[in-house]
Order: C-alpha cells, then structure tokens, then sequence
C-alpha cells in the first residue's frame, strides 16, 4: 500500500469529510514534489520539522500563498507526521502559524438581498431563501434530508456541519409551501430511481450497515438532489447525490450581477446577512449565535460591529456642507 493510499484510511477512520481528504492528500503530494525536485531521495518519514518549516517558507515567499493556504498545508503535514507516521521527528517542533488577516463580512442590505433573490429561480431560488432566512451555510443547506424539515414546528435540524453539532434554526414560513413542493418532487423521483433499480443515498458514517434499508427511505433522500446520477468517490455505488455546490455558487453570482450588486457576493453573504439583519431588529446576539451554531459567540460578535458600523455617526463633511449652506443663506 502506498502512501497516500495510507494517508486516505486514516482520514476515513477519523470520519474527515472528502473536501479534508482531499485537501490533505493534495498537499502530501505537492510535499513530496518539491523535496523531489530539489533531488532530495529521503523518505518523507525520515524528514523533520525543519524540513515541514522549510516548504512552508517556500509556500509564503516563492509562491506567495495566502495566510489560510498555508496554515492549510501546515495543518495537513502535522496531521502526516503525527497521525500517520506517528513520529516524533517533529513533536517539539516550534511553528509559527501564518496571522491572517480579520475582514467584515460583506452583507447585503434588505432591498438588495430581495433584489438578488428576485433574480434567481426553481430550486437555487428556494436554496437562496432557506441560506437567508435560516442562516444555513451552503453545504448545509445542500445536506438537508427530506426528513429534518418540521412543518408542524416550523424548524429545520441542521446536521453534518462544519462544527459537526446538530442544531435546529427557523423555518421561514414563507417558503413553506415551496419547500412541501419541493418534497413531492423529490418523492417522485425517488420513486422512478427505485424502479430504475436505484434510489440509494448515502448515510453518514455506519448508519447503512446498521440500518440496511434507510438508505432507500424517503426521508433520509437529499431535498435538492443531483439532477443525475454519480459514482461515489469512496464506495464506488452509482447514486443520486446532492446539487453540485458550484452550481448553486455560479447562479448567485450571476444573479448579483442581473440585480446590479457590485459588492463581492456568494452564498455564503447570505448567511452574513441573515445575522447583521436580525441584529438591526433587535434580536439578541445568543439566539443569533445558536441558530447560525457558533461555539463561541465572539465569532457571532463580528456581526454587531457591521450592523452598528457608521450608525447614528454625522460625517464632518456633512457638518461642513450645513455649514456652508446657511452660510450662503445668510
């Protein structure tokens, strides 16, 4: 077995999801490449944290990698060294982590977020409104069962996140009836999927060899599934998966533009506005930490400086406009 065949079992057995995994094999192989390159025969194994610090000098100053990219890569080699390997070559080994840089999220405001939703349609319309109106993050919001829906409590249960914690946030009443739609859609194509000899889903961690046939419930069918169907990169079963995120990321993108809505705009500035505006109306920051499921609520905080940035302040030049104005009266 080869290396990063090793690395990729250690990653499922840790149940990392397949955008870890494949960031770590990524930077496992770039590693070695450039050890490679400078014609260095050793082992990776029998390299050390100078030789971790080294590549990473490389990544800030020859190739001129962001902050977050190259606390990515560090984060991929110690898990190299001390979760594969199991070495201590570099357990006393002083990194210094890349500072990054703290931005304001951008937010839209009301009119312009009503403008941009306006612009979308059919089902990235209705991913738009639950991104909005329940705060999910992209990837939760392509995760969504047909079951984690709760009409009669009007609540969704958001699972598998990025915090790997459950957490139950608003439904938005006005897409109720959208979204029951929805579910008749995705009940009927299950349907032709189980007579096609299909219908499977995938099922987190062991659930589908505890629970044999849930994968063919209904409830346990993705709410926005993948007009197709794919292989799965892992088992190799031939399934219908989620909507591909890309998708969904181009459509919001084009339809910030059609709205004339020159801030940088994804699905994600949904969410950032779904927090600023229930700020702006007065909820409070606890319930805003728990339904965007923050741990700490420093993180939900950076919300209440875009909300009240520049609130009630008259500008000088405002002042000085006044000032000049009466003066020409008088």
């Amino acid at each position: 077995m080869n290396l990063i065949d090793v690395v990729r079992d250690v990653i499922r057995t840790r149940h990392y999801s397949l955008k870890t995994e494949k960031s770590y094999v990524g930077w496992v192989r770039r590693y070695a490449a450039y050890w490679k390159a400078r014609g260095d025969i050793r082992k990776l194994r029998e390299m050390a944290g100078p030789e971790v610090a080294q590549y990473l000098t490389h990544l800030a100053v020859e190739e001129r990698v962001s902050a977050s990219t190259q606390n990515q890569a560090l984060a991929a080699l110690l898990f190299l060294y001390r979760d594969v390997f199991k070495a201590d070559t570099i357990g006393a080994y002083e990194f210094e982590r890349a500072k990054t840089e703290a931005h304001l999220p951008t937010v839209l405001s009301e009119s312009e977020t009503a403008a941009l939703i306006s612009k979308l349609s059919g089902e990235h319309q209705l991913m738009a409104l639950l991104m909005y109106g329940a705060g999910l993050r992209l990837m939760e919001c392509l995760r969504l069962r047909v079951k984690d829906v709760d009409f009669e409590r009007r609540t969704i249960t958001v699972r598998e996140t990025k915090s790997n914690r459950d957490r139950v946030t608003c439904l938005p009443q006005s897409t109720i009836g959208a979204l029951k739609a929805q579910i008749d859609f995705v009940c009927a194509q299950h349907a032709r999927d189980l007579a096609s000899g299909y219908g499977s889903v995938e099922l987190p961690y062991a659930l589908a060899r505890k629970y044999p046939n849930a994968q063919f419930e209904t409830g346990w069918q993705y709410m926005f599934p993948a007009h197709q169907y794919s292989r799965d990169p892992r088992s190799g079963v031939i399934r219908r998966h989620h909507v591909y995120e890309t998708g969904v990321q181009r459509a919001v993108r084009t339809a910030a533009k059609a709205a004339g809505i020159n801030k940088p705009c994804g699905p994600h500035t949904l969410r950032h506005s779904f927090a600023t505006h229930l700020l702006q109306h007065g909820v409070d920051i606890r319930t805003i930490q728990e339904l965007l499921g923050h741990r700490d609520v420093k993180t939900t905080m950076i919300y209440t400086h875009v909300a009240s940035l520049g609130a009630g302040v008259t500008s000088p030049v405002d002042v000085l406009a006044n000032n000049l104005a009466n003066t020409r009266q008088g």
